[in-house]
């Protein structure tokens, strides 16, 4: 049995031309040669779609160049260089992907804890000008007269609006009248 025994049937070999494959139209040169040049690739790449892409990504380029590509010697070489070529760029990216995400992975952080979640809650029920006076003066640390100066207001409104927006809170919360939550 001879290499030429063993030549897909859709295509001829010219005996005056040595080991030349000759393709009457791009349509038989695919049809002979898309399937063993994607089982290739696929061998490659390890995915049967990825493979069958660059197999199709490097016919479309052969066809572009038909013209020239066509006397070839053995035009499904080339394809098959060019998507090797593709399937190789690919894999590279792929593998820059993986180090650089798996350098900027985000740590993993503990979700709030319930009785945070009950203070957001909480907090997102008070009246805006409650729920802004006790963020102001227990997570951003301001004093009265401060909070009074930014919001424009008396001193003696703010403790109101602390004073308020604590037994809010507390009722809420169930928070036992024993706790100390100023």
């Amino acid at each position: 049995m001879t290499a030429n025994s063993l030549a897909p049937p859709s295509h001829t070999s010219d005996p005056n031309m040595s080991g030349r494959h000759v393709y009457h139209d791009f349509d038989e040169f695919y049809a002979a040669n898309a399937g063993p040049i994607t089982a290739q690739i696929f061998a490659y790449v390890g995915d049967l779609a990825e493979a069958e892409d660059l197999t199709a990504d490097a016919f479309c380029r052969a066809l572009t160049r038909w013209d020239a590509i066509s006397v070839y010697d053995n035009p499904a070489t080339w394809v098959r260089r060019v998507a090797w070529n593709l399937a190789t760029s690919r894999l590279r990216r792929a593998t820059v992907l993986r180090r650089v995400l798996s350098r900027h992975r985000i740590p993993h952080i503990e979700g709030p804890r319930p009785d945070l979640i009950d203070l957001e809650q909480a907090l997102a029920e008070l009246r805006p000008r409650l729920r802004k006076a006790i963020i102001l003066h227990y997570l951003a640390d301001m004093t009265t007269p401060e909070i009074a100066e930014q919001e424009a207001v008396a001193e003696a409104t703010v403790r109101s609006w602390l004073t308020r927006g604590r037994a809010a809170l507390a009722d809420r919360l169930h928070l036992d009248d024993r706790k100390d939550y100023r």
